[in-house]
């Protein structure tokens, strides 16, 4: 995929399985950025939530493998052990599922969003998570 190139359908299909499956597993604040034309790496980014680490684990497990069953798709998967930041790369889409207090974070929409959608997105820059507490 190159810069400025249109949106194939196969990656608009895998796009609407992601946001399908997000949304069957109640995901929490799904977005999608749209990337074609702006970047190489994918068409779509998607980033949405879940309310703990199950969740996060649970939903990305059904992804990948919905993605195999109904589209033939073996997505990478980085991050399922802990399940804080899950990142699932199936090609033409990348998802990315967090725990809400690890997406304030690293604030995702905020770096990948394109102009009004930065705006969208919240112009705060994150605020670190307090340090544990002394053993």
């Amino acid at each position: 995929m190159t810069p400025g190139s249109p949106v194939s359908a196969e990656a608009q299909k895998l796009h609407a399985q992601v946001l399908q499956s997000l949304e069957d597993d109640q995901a929490v604040e799904t977005i999608s950025i749209p990337l074609a034309g702006k970047s190489t790496i994918a068409d779509f980014m998607v980033i949405a939530s879940g309310r703990s680490t199950r969740q996060v684990a649970s939903m990305a497990t059904k992804l990948a493998d919905r993605l195999k069953g109904e589209l033939g798709r073996t997505p990478r998967i980085e991050g399922l052990p802990t399940a804080d930041w899950v990142l699932i790369d199936a090609g033409d889409v990348i998802v990315h599922l967090f725990r809400p207090e690890v997406r304030s974070f690293y604030n995702l929409e905020r770096m990948w969003a394109f102009g009004d959608e930065a705006e969208a997105a919240g112009a705060t820059p994150p605020t670190p998570p307090a340090p544990p507490p002394s053993a």
